[in-house]
């Protein structure tokens, strides 16, 4: 199972669904079958029984070309590898295999878990040449000379940086603007949009009309969420092979995926909240023309859904949430360790079911 050896011959005329079922596995990986739940559900005391007959480890190709590559083999092989080798063996996506678990080909991780397991961040930086965490990260994504697939292949790959703390972007004063407690948010953003939504409602004919046009701006940011999430911040196919696509991409949302538990690179920073607002908000007094406070109105609701967007985006990565919210969770933490090419409602499924772009779990690649 995974990297684990069993001889479990003293077992065979004790197994439930008798010993040719044993016998017809022999030699091979039984991971799958023992999870299958449709064949057999299998007991934690079946897996027991399996660690009573565990007889020693073999070393697959990921596991060897890991050891070859590291300046500590030793660390690694002869297996189990100890805590160091582990961290190495995650690092090169290998961790998956040794623990009997499949990982997926587009990000390398397993599951949720692995997105808060702590990067080994020299093996990292010397296994994929891509960037290291210790240095700042914006002028090495610029200077890096990185082909887009390469980039793209390598900023999917989620790192985890001390247990959730920024890794260092600007390495210069611009480094505070770059960061943003999920309180910001509202204590920054509620105060104009009450102060709007009163206009409109002193200024409209009655509080059904604010209201009506209100709640139509939410509904409206929830669409232009999804598209946002889709068109902006996933252009990876129609990304410009060159420095400046790449490193813009990085900045917008690449740095997400990249560091996808950074605390304080969650919710959007105000600077760049009010540059992507400021169009959204000439586009509703074009729109609603005819009148300044239904306009006012519509803009209001929606930036009260952005602020609700930015706040559930940080719950979902930080905190332990009601029922809906778990099942919300588990969808939006699948598009970062799973696929992260569809997915890409944060508040709500609605418009992922809408434009076929809704999450199934993909076939992970099996341990080897």
């Amino acid at each position: 199972m995974g990297t684990k050896v069993y001889d479990i011959t003293p077992f065979l005329n004790d197994h439930p669904g008798g010993g040719d079922l044993i016998l017809e596995y022999g030699g091979k990986d039984v991971t799958e079958i023992m999870g299958d739940e449709i064949s057999h559900t299998h007991s934690e005391a079946a897996y027991e029984i399996l660690d009573d007959h565990l007889i020693g480890f073999v070393a697959t190709e990921p596991v060897m070309k890991t050891a070859a590559a590291s300046s500590h083999p030793d660390n690694i092989i002869p297996l189990p590898p100890n805590k160091e080798g582990m961290q190495e063996l995650r690092t090169n996506v290998a961790a998956g295999v040794v623990a009997g678990k499949p990982a997926f080909a587009n990000t390398g991780m397993s599951s949720a878990e692995d997105l808060s397991v702590e990067t080994d961040v020299n093996s990292d930086y010397r296994t994929h040449k891509f960037l290291d965490l210790n240095r700042p990260l914006l002028m090495q994504v610029w200077r890096g000379g990185f082909s887009k697939d390469f980039y793209l292949e390598q900023v999917h790959r989620p790192r985890h940086y001390k247990g959730g703390e920024s890794a260092p972007l600007f390495g210069n004063f611009l480094e505070p603007l770059s960061k943003t407690p999920w309180w910001v948010v509202p204590m920054v953003w509620l105060p104009p949009v009450a102060y709007g939504t009163l206009l409109a409602y002193l200024n409209l004919p009655n509080a059904f009309q604010t209201a009506a046009y209100w709640f139509t701006g939410l509904g409206l940011w929830t669409l232009v969420e999804y598209i946002m999430h889709r068109g902006l911040f996933h252009v990876d196919r129609y990304l410009p092979d060159n420095r400046v696509g790449i490193t813009a991409h990085f900045l917008l949302h690449g740095i997400h995926h990249y560091l996808p538990m950074d605390k304080l690179r969650l919710v959007m920073p105000p600077t760049l909240f009010i540059v992507l607002a400021t169009p959204f908000y000439k586009l509703a007094h074009t729109v609603f023309y005819w009148d300044w406070y239904v306009a006012t109105a519509v803009f209001c609701g929606g930036i009260f859904g952005y602020i609700c967007y930015d706040l559930t985006h940080y719950f979902l990565h930080h905190r332990t949430l009601p029922s809906y919210y778990r099942e919300l969770k588990k969808y939006h933490l699948q598009h970062h360790f799973a696929d992260y090419e569809n997915g890409f409602g944060v508040t709500s499924r609605f418009w992922d079911r809408v434009f076929g772009t809704e999450l199934a779990m993909p076939k992970a690649a099996k341990a080897a």
